[in-house]
């Protein structure tokens, strides 16, 4: 399932994240800096495009100003049923209070919808500690990467995983998230509970 990870249930529970070993956050530029950056190199002029989208050849996007992250949903994949989407823009403590149901030994991937504005996200990263009767009981680090600011929300679809399966497993999962980057913001923190069931 959602391998999230180590988090409780306790709401008195310290979750500490683990720092990827050797991981070093690149130098922090704004979008104008990149911009103005070598325009006779095409290669970098692909990065530079990858990156910011029409940021780079209209100027409308804001160019200065805070950075804004803005997550809009998650969204649950998986084969044999309807995609599950999880609002991430309206009162998260309502998310805790209606389960969704996975099918053990389901493939599944999670998607996750979200808007970046005025300046580039570094080492985006999503974080989520899962419990079971407040027994830690599965995690995930996963570095998104860095995006730029546009008009059109970015979309990252996290690598297929494959549900807990067998009697044992079958109960109520409580996960806890958030999304940060290299300079450890928390641009968004949830929670929300999901049941593995024998089917649908």
């Amino acid at each position: 399932m959602p391998e999230g990870a180590a988090a409780s249930g306790h709401d008195d529970e310290v979750v500490v994240d683990e720092e990827d070993i050797g991981y070093k956050a690149p130098e922090k530029k704004s979008v104008n800096q990149i911009v103005g950056l070598d325009e006779e190199d095409e290669a970098l002029n692909k990065y530079k495009k990858s990156l910011l989208g029409g940021a780079v050849v209209s100027g409308e996007a804001p160019m200065e100003g805070p950075l804004e992250v803005s997550v809009l949903k998650m969204t649950f994949l998986a084969e044999g049923r309807e995609p599950i989407e999880l609002d991430l823009t309206g009162d998260l403590s309502k998310l805790k209070d209606s389960s969704i149901v996975i099918k053990e030994g389901c493939e599944y991937q999670l998607n996750f919808t979200f808007k970046v504005g005025c300046q580039i996200v570094s080492g985006l990263r999503f974080i989520q500690h899962i419990s079971r009767k407040g027994i830690p009981a599965g995690k995930l680090n996963l570095m998104l990467g860095s995006f730029g600011p546009r008009e059109v929300p970015h979309e990252f679809k996290t690598p297929l995983d494959e549900a807990p399966k067998g009697a044992l497993s079958r109960a109520k999962y409580h996960a806890k998230c958030k999304f940060t980057d290299d300079d450890k913001c928390v641009h968004l923190e949830w929670e929300w509970t999901f049941k593995i069931q024998s089917d649908w």
